[in-house]
């Protein structure tokens, strides 16, 4: 037997992630697709799979993407999609990060105001403070959520969400 040659299990087993890569690209958005770097052949079926609706037509599509993928350098498709998964992570991670600040100023912690001074360049002392201020009346009267909003929105203006994360891992 030639140690060239593949086994039916591996040439199925590329088989199966060819069809699930042909899946991921199916789901993803428009804006997602645009920005990867992906054959004009392939791009064009992927989306012409979207707007089938019936089963088999769908499937015979899927096929089609499948066929298409074994003749492309697939690597650069996973590296694109690895980085949109993780990078769909990384905007979750400071969002509730930002979340976890708008909290924590809006209970009184002064502390933290200087940690986000460290951590976001970008933000003014006395703008932040206020916000925090403010947010911490509203929440102690009990009153309603305006100016936690508010202090939310500022957060996110300041804080890039890469510097947020990767705090957030350390």
């Amino acid at each position: 037997m030639d140690n060239n040659r593949k086994s039916r299990t591996q040439l199925k087993n590329e088989d199966r992630a060819l069809k699930m890569l042909g899946q991921e690209l199916v789901d993803l958005s428009s804006e997602q697709l645009q920005n990867m770097d992906i054959p004009d052949e392939v791009l064009e079926a992927v989306r012409f799979a979207r707007k089938i609706t019936r089963h088999g037509a769908r499937r015979r599509q899927n096929q089609r993407i499948r066929a298409l993928l074994r003749n492309v350098d697939v690597e650069s498709i996973q590296n694109a999609l690895e980085t949109i998964k993780h990078g769909d992570y990384r905007q979750t991670l400071a969002f509730k990060k930002i979340e976890k600040w708008r909290d924590e100023l809006r209970e009184g912690n002064k502390a933290l105001i200087e940690e986000i001074l460290n951590i976001c360049p970008d933000a003014e002392r006395q703008r932040l403070t206020q916000l925090a201020r403010k947010a911490n009346k509203e929440y102690a009267a009990g009153k309603g959520v305006k100016s936690s909003r508010i202090l939310f929105r500022y957060l996110s203006q300041i804080s890039d969400p890469l510097s947020v994360s990767k705090t957030d891992e350390e």
